[in-house]
């Protein structure tokens, strides 16, 4: 049994090397990284963070303002384009790597296909994204196998709504958002009639907070008549290509897929495509981006999905306690999952999310450890990390389309200082760190380490003890929060001190807890091991009993017993 740890990185800045970049600048101004800079060094580095899994964020080709037209891509018009660098999820080709990634741009598909096999001699799988909501406007696969009809070359536009259109039209009308569509070298672009827009925008008239450089794909549900679903006669054109595009990339030996705003996907088409696609590739997983917690246990019943985003759950709750909120609110995140636990995918930073250092958040790395804590050791289920959370990165750069925000960029392109001193031109040797960045590392190296390493973290029972401590005014349970992992002989406590104060408590263990785990009453002191100093500690431990410990400010004590 493995628990899976998800190193999220995107793609384009890992080995993107200026010291210092111009904000909007170019690839030629800026420079950009490869799929070559994931070298046999750097996976091992990764692995030895605890990962199990490597998700490449930003792969398949995407709209960009760079000019590849001298390769055969036909050029985007620049003002449906998101920074210069374009977003990963204004997908133009689901047939080819993005050539920004490329060493040499006529052998990008080779040069994933190597990362992909050195990725697996490095212990890693691979998991790349799949975007089945939405293309980029300008949608053309130059690189599609031969007889593959492309997106929308069968559709007929004067409809707005067939089963066999892969998009939605606006028939009459004309794309018109609130900002220029001029440029001066393509002039103005053009589009009639318009299509609806990827974020569910069924009008002309869009904005610049819509997902105006996508258009949304048609799986049969018809937005514009009730939202009634036509999945029958046959089977709507979009849900085989997809399918067909899924299978492509399988072959490729991926071996996951997270999927982007899957619930804006009928969960019908996912019960249906993913026992397809695992029936010739059993071991491939997939992982949906959803943030709606009623539709959950749907997704994964229904659509077959292998896990889910604990984003409203268990993200939102911690991010709030580490602002200030009562550390007891972690107890309801568990219970409101409890019996899909092991499908929750937990996280405390991603693209999408503002980094913990950043102002937006906690303002220092510092305070998101006890979070870890609690994100990567409360249970079974999967644990990710974004690229840079291990040093730090606060995500405050003004990188040009991507605004100081707090998150890092993935519009535009840039260099992430902390990545970058920590490649130290591909030596890995922790030369350019600085010692509070080195410390932050082993941090998450103990942490992440502990999730396979340590039976009852991997795959032990947990016990929440929160309910036994608040009527303990010896515990704050405020500030700390409290829980048992349990396999076999094997007895982990770890408490979380969400405070910026060294924690002096007694910890209440019930009897409960000792009844539903079989443990053995201590009534002396037991030497245990503390996993995150790797000292040595004695504790009494007896039902309904106090254990005296001091849990360090913003960090916390996980102990391990024998029994």
């Amino acid at each position: 049994m493995e628990k899976l740890v998800i190193y999220q990185v995107f793609t384009r800045l890992f080995g993107a090397n200026s010291v210092k970049c111009v904000p909007n600048g170019s690839k030629k101004e800026n420079g950009c990284g490869h799929l070559a800079d994931f070298t046999g060094a750097a996976l091992a580095e990764i692995k030895g963070l605890g990962a199990t899994h490597i998700w490449y964020t930003g792969i398949i080709e995407h709209a960009t303002k760079t000019d590849y037209s001298e390769y055969g891509i036909r050029r985007d018009h620049p003002a449906i384009v998101k920074g210069n660098a374009g977003s990963p999820y204004a997908i133009k080709d689901y047939y080819d790597v993005d050539p920004d990634l490329a060493t040499k741009v006529p052998d990008r598909f080779k040069e994933f296909e190597n990362l992909v096999n050195r990725t697996h001699k490095a212990g890693l799988k691979a998991i790349i994204d799949f975007v089945p909501n939405h293309v980029a406007r300008q949608y053309h696969s130059d690189a599609k196998p031969e007889l593959v009809r492309d997106l929308g070359e069968d559709d007929e536009p004067s409809w707005a709504f067939s089963m066999q259109n892969n998009f939605y039209y606006l028939p009459g009308s004309k794309f018109s958002p609130n900002f220029d569509l001029k440029d001066p070298e393509l002039g103005t672009y053009k589009e009639k009639p318009c299509k609806a827009t990827g974020n569910d925008c069924f009008t002309p008239w869009v904005s610049r907070n819509d997902w105006y450089e996508t258009v949304k794909l048609n799986y049969g549900v018809d937005y514009q008549g009730n939202h009634q679903m036509v999945f029958s006669p046959s089977t709507p054109s979009t849900w085989t290509k997809m399918r067909d595009i899924l299978l492509f990339w399988a072959e490729t030996g991926v071996d996951g897929f997270r999927c982007d705003m899957a619930e804006m996907v009928p969960v019908d088409f996912w019960g249906w495509v993913i026992p397809i696609v695992k029936k010739k590739f059993p071991n491939v997983i997939f992982i949906a981006e959803i943030y709606n917690p009623h539709e959950y246990r749907n997704y994964i019943m229904r659509g077959k999905f292998d896990y889910l985003y604990d984003k409203v759950g268990l993200y939102d709750t911690l991010r709030s306690v580490v602002g200030g909120q009562s550390a007891s609110l972690i107890t309801g995140c568990w219970q409101s999952v409890e019996d899909i636990q092991d499908k929750m995918v937990n996280f405390l930073e991603n693209h999408d999310e503002q980094r913990i250092a950043s102002r937006f958040f906690a303002g220092n790395a510092e305070k998101g450890k006890p979070a870890l804590l609690v994100s990567a050791l409360m249970n079974t289920n999967p644990m990710m990390v974004y690229f840079g959370q291990e040093f730090g990165e606060p995500g405050m750069d003004a990188e040009g389309f991507s605004g100081e925000d707090g998150r890092t960029t993935i519009f535009d392109y840039w260099t992430i200082d902390k990545i970058r001193r920590w490649r130290n031109g591909g030596k890995f040797d922790g030369a350019l760190l600085t010692a509070e960045e080195k410390k932050l590392r082993h941090y998450y190296d103990k942490v992440l380490g502990m999730c396979n390493k340590d039976k009852a973290i991997r795959e032990g029972r947990f016990f929440d003890i929160m309910y036994a401590n608040y009527d303990n005014e010896l515990m704050d349970t405020n500030k700390l929060y409290a829980f048992l992992r349990k396999s076999g002989k094997e007895l982990i406590l770890v408490v979380a001190n969400f405070s910026d104060e060294l924690q002096r408590t007694w910890v209440k263990i019930p009897a409960h807890a000792f009844e539903t785990l079989d443990i053995p009453a201590f009534t002396e002191k037991t030497s245990c091991k503390e996993l995150l100093t790797h000292s040595t500690e004695k504790h009494i431990l007896v039902p309904d009993g106090t254990t005296y410990l001091e849990v360090p400010a913003n960090g916390g004590k996980v102990l391990k017993f024998k029994l």
